[in-house]
C-alpha cells in the first residue's frame, strides 16, 4: 500500500482530443485512494471535473505529457516548474512516441519530418527529465520505460438505449489524422459492398469534411487527406468533434462502433485512450488492429471483435447476431476490469515514479 503521493500533470489542454479523458480518471481514482492528482494551471470551465493547481511545491512528482506538439508550455511556466521540482522528480510521458528515430511507415505516416526535427524533440526531452515512458508494450529506445498509462473505467459505463431503439448502425469516433488510407482502402470498400444492409453511418470528429486550412502551411497535407465526396456518396453523415466527457455517450448512440488507429501508432505498439473508452460505451466495439495485439490487450475474446479480413461480412454478422457479440464484449470487459483498470494504472504509475519498473502485462 502506497503512502499518499501527489502528482502534477503538465499538458496542453484539449477538450476533445489527447489524454484529458485519462487524467479525469486518474484524478477520480486518486480521490478514492488518498492520492492527490492535478493538472498544472488555472481552473477551466470547459474541464469542470479536472482538478487544477499552480502550487507546484505541494507535489511530489511532475509528469509532462507530450503528444503531437513540442512547444506548448511557455518559457516562464517551464522555468518556474524546473526551479521548484528537481530533475529526479520529473518524468515525461511520450504519448505519441516522438522519442524515437525517424520512422516513415509505408511512405505515408511518420513521426518526424526530418532528422533535425527528431533531434530537436530528443534534445528537449533530455534537457527536461531523465525518465521517459511510453504507453507501449515494447519501447524501441533503451532508456524508455513501458507504462501503458491509459486504462478502462469499468464504473463509467454508459447505457444509452436498447439495441432496437438506436438509430445509428455504425459509428466511427475519432479525428481524421493519418486515418484516410486505412479508412478509404479497407473500411469504405466493405461499406460500399454491403451498403444496403446498413442503416445510418456516422463519422464523428475533425477533418472528415475537409482538411484544415492550415495543413498545407505546415506541410501536413497527407495527414489530413480526405475525399468527403466519397463519404457523402456512401451516405455517411459527418458530425463535429465532441468534448471528452461526451465521447462515451456519443458512441452509445450506435449499435456498432469502429476503432481505427493511425499506422505509425500501430507500428510502435502505442496504446491510446480509445482502446478502452470504446468498451465503456453501450455499443458493440469492432477494432481495426492486428488480431495478435487485440488478444494481448483484450484477452482471447478480443480476436472476435477484430475487423481484419472480410470486413463487410463481419459488420453484417454483428448486426444480425447482436446477442452473440454482446457476450463477447462482456468477456472483454471482464478482462479489462481485471487487467487494465485505472486503479491498476495508478498503482503502476506510482511504482514507476517511486523508481520501480512496473510489471508490464497486458493480461
Amino acid at each position: 500500500m502506497h503512502t499518499q503521493v501527489n502528482i502534477l500533470f503538465v499538458m496542453e489542454r484539449r477538450v476533445n482530443a489527447g489524454s484529458i479523458q485519462a487524467l479525469a480518471n486518474y484524478i477520480r481514482i486518486g480521490k478514492k485512494t488518498g492520492h492527490t492528482l492535478a493538472v498544472y494551471g488555472n481552473p477551466d470551465p470547459q474541464l469542470s471535473d479536472i482538478y487544477f493547481s499552480n502550487e507546484v511545491h505541494l507535489f511530489d512528482y511532475v509528469v509532462f505529457i507530450f503528444e503531437s506538439k513540442l512547444n506548448w508550455v511557455s518559457g516562464l511556466q517551464l522555468a518556474h516548474l524546473l526551479t521548484i521540482v528537481p530533475r529526479s522528480r520529473r518524468v515525461i510521458l511520450d504519448a505519441d512516441g516522438m522519442y524515437n528515430a525517424v520512422i516513415a511507415h509505408d511512405g505515408y505516416d511518420r513521426n518526424h519530418a526530418s532528422e533535425r526535427d527528431q533531434q530537436r524533440w530528443a534534445n528537449s526531452y533530455e534537457a527536461l527529465a531523465d525518465r521517459i515512458v511510453q504507453p507501449t508494450l515494447w519501447p524501441r529506445q533503451s532508456r524508455v520505460q513501458s507504462l501503458l498509462f491509459y486504462g478502462y473505467n469499468s464504473h463509467g459505463r454508459a447505457i444509452q438505449a436498447s439495441w432496437h431503439a438506436k438509430h445509428v448502425d455504425i459509428m466511427h469516433v475519432g479525428h481524421n489524422w493519418w486515418r484516410w488510407r486505412e479508412v478509404s482502402e479497407r473500411l469504405l470498400p466493405a461499406i460500399e459492398r454491403m451498403r444496403g444492409a446498413f442503416g445510418e453511418i456516422c463519422f464523428v470528429g475533425w477533418w472528415w469534411d475537409a482538411p484544415p486550412v492550415w495543413a498545407a502551411a505546415i506541410g501536413e497535407e497527407a495527414a489530413f487527406s480526405v475525399d468527403s465526396q466519397r463519404l457523402r456518396e456512401l451516405g455517411i453523415r459527418i458530425l463535429p468533434a465532441v468534448p471528452y466527457r461526451d465521447v462515451i455517450s456519443t458512441m452509445s448512440k450506435a449499435r456498432i462502433n469502429i476503432m481505427t488507429q493511425r499506422p505509425l501508432f500501430r507500428r510502435l505498439g502505442l496504446i491510446t485512450s480509445k482502446y478502452f473508452e470504446i468498451f465503456s460505451a453501450d455499443t458493440l466495439p469492432l477494432i481495426m488492429i492486428e488480431p495478435e495485439r487485440a488478444e494481448r490487450i483484450y484477452g482471447p475474446s478480443g480476436r472476435d471483435l477484430v475487423l481484419h479480413d472480410d470486413i463487410a461480412s463481419k459488420l453484417v454478422d454483428v448486426l444480425e447476431q447482436p446477442k452473440k457479440y454482446h457476450e463477447v464484449v462482456q468477456a472483454v470487459r471482464q478482462h479489462l476490469t481485471a487487467h487494465h483498470s485505472y486503479e491498476r494504472r495508478l498503482h503502476e504509475l506510482i511504482e514507476m515514479l517511486d523508481g520501480h519498473q512496473p510489471a508490464v502485462k497486458a493480461g
